[in-house]
């Protein structure tokens, strides 16, 4: 099944980044990118998600994405890194969580598939400053 979810992210490469947006070729943020292969693989997706601002939960400092990721996703264990894992970033220290991405294998380490701003849907090198902000990593609810 990882196969399909990293297929699946990478099919969504090139779509632009667009806030609040999961539309594969038009539009898409890092929530509509996983929302979106959750659909292709897993068919309706499990909450509905009420609009959110650039800053959500930042004000508030509620680990929204987190909490969400916790009810429909299989958390992982630290460094167990595998090919269709969702990603949980926090992109500064003392910020909220709030990036995710798909983990994809690449030659040489792991990579990941994620929408960004500014660059729309990406594979991105899992670098050491990308690595030092993962906060989590989760598993589709799916059997292989």
């Amino acid at each position: 099944m990882s196969a399909r979810i990293v297929a699946a992210a990478r099919g969504w490469i090139g779509t632009p980044y667009v806030h609040q947006a999961s539309a594969k070729g038009a539009g898409t943020d890092c929530l509509g990118l996983l929302r979106g292969v959750w659909r292709e693989v897993l068919g309706a997706e499990p909450e509905a998600v009420p609009p959110y601002t650039p800053d959500w939960s930042e004000a508030a400092r509620r680990e929204d994405l987190w909490a969400a990721a916790g009810r429909w996703l299989i958390p992982l264990p630290p460094g167990r890194a595998g090919p269709g894992q969702v990603l949980l970033f926090r992109m500064r220290q003392g910020a909220v969580a709030k990036h995710l991405g798909i983990s994809v294998p690449a030659a040489q380490g792991e990579a990941f598939v994620h929408a960004y701003t500014g660059h729309g849907v990406v594979e991105s090198s899992l670098s050491a400053p990308w690595a030092r902000r993962i906060v989590g990593r989760f598993a589709f609810p799916i059997q292989e």
